[in-house]
């Protein structure tokens, strides 16, 4: 039968998948850093930093467009309301890497080494996380829209608070992960490999996850909602 003028109802199946916008970094013809040390309110334009150390430097409020950080060790390295904008950071590697109240619009993180990095309160708008592996990443009351972890470890990840928008986890590992009072829209867990949530499993609303997951984390929510399990009477 056709309808005409008429629209039909949307079923499961017709209903729109969580995308995330993915980043769209063309970096121009990169000029090589000059050795220098980061700088307070710095401003970086199309600049190439390959195999620098900063570690336990001070890029305070500095401004990153177009460059691309390259092998860059970045332990306790103080980047609080730095922004990066248009940059990719490949095999950058470091414990304690303060980022707080940072601004990341269109970054690619690639194959990270990064243990104790402080992005809390941060904004992270079109940024993919490919590869690498990072622990202890403190998300807490960050806003995260249109990002991608894409075959990432996330060890103990504490997203407490964060603003979730167009978030997918593609082939990646969370263990341990902390979503307490965290808001999900068109969040993505499905292709998660491993979903292991310590806290916050009731703060899923506006995520979609597998059957299969579903099944796996059945016991989180009967705890949660305290219904007991247990195998029938003889």
């Amino acid at each position: 039968m056709t309808t005409h003028g008429r629209k039909q109802p949307r079923t499961a199946t017709a209903q729109a998948r969580p995308v995330a916008k993915l980043p769209e970094v063309r970096l121009p013809a990169l000029r090589p850093h000059d050795g220098a040390e980061l700088e307070p309110e710095g401003d970086y334009d199309g600049i190439a930093f390959t195999d620098a150390g900063f570690a336990g430097q001070s890029g305070r409020g500095a401004r990153f467009l177009d460059c691309g950080l390259y092998r860059c060790a970045l332990d306790e390295a103080e980047l609080v309301a730095a922004r990066f904008t248009d940059c990719v950071l490949e095999g950058v590697r470091g414990v304690g890497t303060d980022l707080v109240k940072a601004g990341l619009r269109d970054v690619e993180i690639i194959d990270a080494r990064l243990g104790g990095t402080q992005l809390h309160g941060a904004a992270l708008e079109r940024v993919l996380f490919r590869g690498g592996k990072i622990d202890y990443l403190n998300l807490r009351g960050a806003v995260l829209k249109d990002v991608t972890f894409e075959g990432v470890v996330l060890s103990e990840a504490d997203f407490g608070g964060a603003r979730l928008e167009r978030v997918v986890f593609r082939d990646c590992a969370l263990r341990r992960a902390d979503f307490s009072g965290a808001r999900m829209t068109d969040v993505d867990l499905r292709a998660v490999t491993r979903l292991d949530i310590a806290r916050g499993v009731e703060r899923l609303s506006g995520a979609v996850i597998s059957p299969s997951q579903l099944l796996d984390l059945a016991p989180v929510f009967a705890a949660q909602t305290g219904v007991r399990v247990e195998p029938p009477a003889d």
